[in-house]
C-alpha cells in the first residue's frame, strides 16, 4: 500500500532536481491523457516553478493549453513497461487509461489532472503563462500548489529509499529505443571549506 506524504512546497525541486522521466497528465472537458516526457526540470523555488517541454502536436497539450494545468509524475522502475506505453502512443488514437494498459490514476487535490498511480512522486502544476516559449519551444513553465511522494522513496525532504524497497522503487531515466537508467545509491561528499559550496 503505498503511503503517500506531503511534500513541503519549498522542498519540491528535490522531487525532479535528479532528472528523472516524467509523466505529463492532462485533463479538460471530461478528457484525459498521460505522456511520458525526458526534458522536465525545477526552475525556482519560491514559489516552486518547474519547467516541461510538451510537443504542439500531442493531446496532452490540447489538454494543458485549454485547461492552464497539467501534473507531472516520477515513474518507478515497477511501471517501466507503462512508462515506454504512454510515451509511444498518441491520446488521441488510444485511451491510455483503457482496461489492460496498466495504467490507472487517482484525483489530485489542487488540480483536474490525474496523478498516475506506481508513481514516487507527484507534482500538481498550474501554468505559468508564457507564449512566446510555448509557441516557439514548446516549453511549459508551472507552478507547483502542491506535491507528494512515496515514502518508500522519498522521506524527510530527501530521496531515501526504504532499505527494504528494492530497485523496483527508483525512478527512471530514458535513453533512447525502450532504454532506461534506475537512480543509482546516493551518496555524500563533505566539502573541505564553506567557501567550495559557493565557488
Amino acid at each position: 500500500m503505498t503511503e503517500r506524504l506531503p511534500v513541503e512546497l519549498a522542498k519540491a525541486y528535490r522531487l525532479l532536481n535528479h532528472g528523472p522521466t516524467v509523466l505529463v497528465g492532462s485533463a479538460h472537458a471530461g478528457r484525459r491523457n498521460v505522456m511520458a516526457a525526458a526534458w522536465s526540470m525545477p526552475v525556482d523555488f519560491s514559489p516552486p516553478k518547474v519547467a516541461v517541454v510538451i510537443d504542439r502536436n500531442t493531446l496532452t497539450r490540447e489538454l494543458v493549453d485549454a485547461s492552464g494545468e497539467f501534473s507531472l509524475n516520477v515513474p518507478s522502475r515497477a511501471i517501466a513497461r507503462e512508462t515506454l506505453f504512454v510515451g509511444s502512443v498518441s491520446g488521441r488514437e488510444t485511451d491510455k487509461f483503457a482496461d489492460g494498459s496498466g495504467v490507472s490514476a487517482f484525483a489530485g487535490s489542487h488540480v483536474a489532472a490525474p496523478l498516475i498511480d506506481g508513481c514516487l512522486a507527484w507534482l500538481e502544476c498550474r501554468v505559468i503563462p508564457e507564449p512566446h516559449n510555448q509557441d516557439r519551444y514548446d516549453l511549459f513553465l508551472g507552478e507547483v500548489v502542491a506535491a507528494w511522494a512515496d515514502s518508500r522513496a522519498f522521506r524527510d525532504g530527501h530521496w531515501q529509499p526504504a532499505p527494504d524497497a528494492g530497485h523496483e522503487w527508483r525512478s527512471l531515466h530514458y535513453i533512447a529505443g525502450g532504454n532506461f537508467f534506475e537512480t543509482g545509491e546516493a551518496f555524500e561528499v563533505k566539502s573541505d571549506t564553506a567557501s567550495d559550496v559557493n565557488s
